[in-house]
């Protein structure tokens, strides 16, 4: 009999472990109740995981392994029957105003660029405007050949058809846990044998019936969608300056604009000062973008904990907690959820399938003892 995995939560981590889970047999369900705000519906889907978390070694290889994974998968998916991803290497522009201004971030890729050469040539760029026509003539630019963009949508669609075409079932409605870690859906308990909870910002108040205070929580972002006429952005590279929002082309003329970070609770509004500082900052750096037509603002709960470390394991028999050992958890991933969570979904279905992951999970455990024991002390911004 194949072993039963509830996955709860369908964004991009959720149908990550659904669609893995199913690759290896079990029999899933998902259940997804689509909220306003969830965060892969907003997600830019940048993925360039070498410019950040200099201070958190676990950190850096989770977002390394996982955008070292999306070749992979994608290659899995299209045999799969669905090639259609949104997922295109284009590189990526690191922009500063000030001629000086990129020297500490052209340091930290040469220093890591000997252990992750697939983050490509790296390059300064005397016209970045020529590699993307809207930015502000003066800048100064450095290349990363290896970064890519991904659509989270089409990426999350995919993963869903796929998993659901080898025989996962897709449920609405509400989903909680029992004091046991036996899932509910709409307060109805469903067999499983495990439970892979995903439910992004909301993981905390799924687990609550089982003891666990999971520390995470909602961090807006509001971006903006735009449609710069006679444009062909589709391979432009994204642009990240030092300052700003950062800037990504899609196929057609789209030109996306983002991101706020805003600490407003489980607001998903889109609102009018958040948009004003997408595109005011946006237009600073890439006046040529002034002209584009607003089509669509979109607005993302990050879900961020207080140290700013994800939250990926298993949540029984942990730091003396006791508790379900069925029941894994994956969230916490924050700005990094499009580049992360395919990965980190896979591993959350390993783990839900009693197998050993590719990676170490113990830095990202849910209870506070063994994240001091892995050097987490102090919180920090997520």
């Amino acid at each position: 009999m194949s072993i039963r995995v509830v996955v709860i939560g369908n964004g991009i981590v959720g149908a990550s472990a659904a669609y893995h889970l199913s690759l290896r047999g079990a029999a899933v369900t998902v259940i997804d109740r689509p909220r306003a705000g969830r965060a892969t519906d907003a997600g830019a889907g940048i993925i360039c995981p070498w410019v950040d978390h200099e201070e958190d070694d676990a950190w850096y290889r989770l977002a390394l392994e996982g955008a070292r994974y999306y070749a992979t998968l994608a290659g899995i998916l299209a045999e799969d029957g669905e090639p259609d991803t949104g997922y295109a290497p284009v590189g990526a522009l690191l922009v500063d105003e000030d001629p000086g201004g990129l020297a500490p971030v052209e340091a930290l890729l040469r220093r890591r660029h000997p252990s992750a050469p697939d983050m490509g040539d790296i390059s300064v760029v005397d016209r970045p405007a020529d590699l993307f026509p809207p930015l502000a003539p003066g800048l100064t630019a450095l290349r990363v050949d290896g970064a890519a963009r991904v659509d989270g949508r089409a990426l999350r669609d995919a993963l869903e058809r796929a998993s659901v075409g080898r025989g996962a079932r897709v449920r609405g409605g509400e989903a909680a846990l029992t004091s046991s870690g036996a899932p509910l859906l709409d307060g109805t308990v469903l067999d499983a044998d495990a439970v892979v909870v995903a439910a992004g910002a909301w993981t905390g108040e799924v687990c609550r019936p089982i003891g666990l205070a999971v520390p995470v929580g909602p961090r807006r972002g509001q971006i903006v969608h735009t449609e710069l006429p006679g444009a062909d952005a589709e391979g432009w590279p994204i642009v990240l300056p030092r300052r700003g929002p950062y800037l990504l082309g899609f196929p057609g003329s789209r030109v996306v604009l983002g991101a706020t970070v805003e600490d407003a609770g489980f607001d998903p509004r889109t609102t009018v000062g958040g948009v004003a500082e997408v595109l005011s900052g946006g237009v600073r750096i890439a006046p040529g973008l002034a002209g584009a037509t607003v089509v669509e603002t979109r607005s993302g709960l990050r879900p961020v904990t207080a140290d700013g470390r994800p939250l990926l394991g298993p949540v029984g028999g942990h730091g003396g907690n006791g508790g379900p050992g069925n029941v894994v958890v994956a969230t916490g991933l924050g700005a990094y959820g499009l580049t992360a969570g395919p990965y980190a979904g896979m591993i959350a279905a390993r783990l839900a399938l009693g197998e050993r992951p590719p990676l170490d999970v113990s830095p990202y455990s849910a209870h506070p003892d063994e994240r001091r024991a892995c050097g987490i002390l102090t919180p920090k911004a997520g």
